[in-house]
């Protein structure tokens, strides 16, 4: 995949996932998970672009290690959502499943980066 496609599809991510911001209840738990859910699921793709432009090889480990923790804050408030029956399972289980993929991405994404490092590649 490249750095381009990659990008949409966390820019998709983060849309899709405001779009659930905008469905939950106006309950305390729902404006309360709604401006959490907002703020970690809009940070992936910035953070992104951030990596992308890079200075260093630690540099860009540690803009996608900011994405990867944004992600997996975002895949728990998703959960949160269905184990508060909040939204449904069935309307949330692809944008889970999106989180999921993206989250194995970026990790796999760091660790050869990682790899990298010592073999004097930016």
């Amino acid at each position: 995949m490249s750095p381009e496609e990659l990008s949409t599809r966390l820019l998709d991510f983060a849309v899709r996932a405001g779009k659930v911001v905008d469905a939950l209840p106006e309950t305390r738990l729902g404006r309360h998970i709604a401006a959490q859910l907002v703020r970690c699921a809009t940070s992936p793709p910035p953070n992104y672009e951030e990596a992308c432009a890079a200075e260093s090889r630690n540099d860009f480990i540690h803009k996608l290690a900011i994405v990867l923790k944004e992600l997996r804050e975002t895949r728990c408030w998703l959960h949160m959502i269905v184990k508060g029956e909040l939204l449904t399972e069935d309307r949330l289980a692809p944008l889970l499943d999106e989180a999921e993929q993206l989250r194995k991405i970026i990790g796999q994404s760091i660790n050869t980066a990682k790899d990298n490092r010592g073999r004097g590649n930016k």
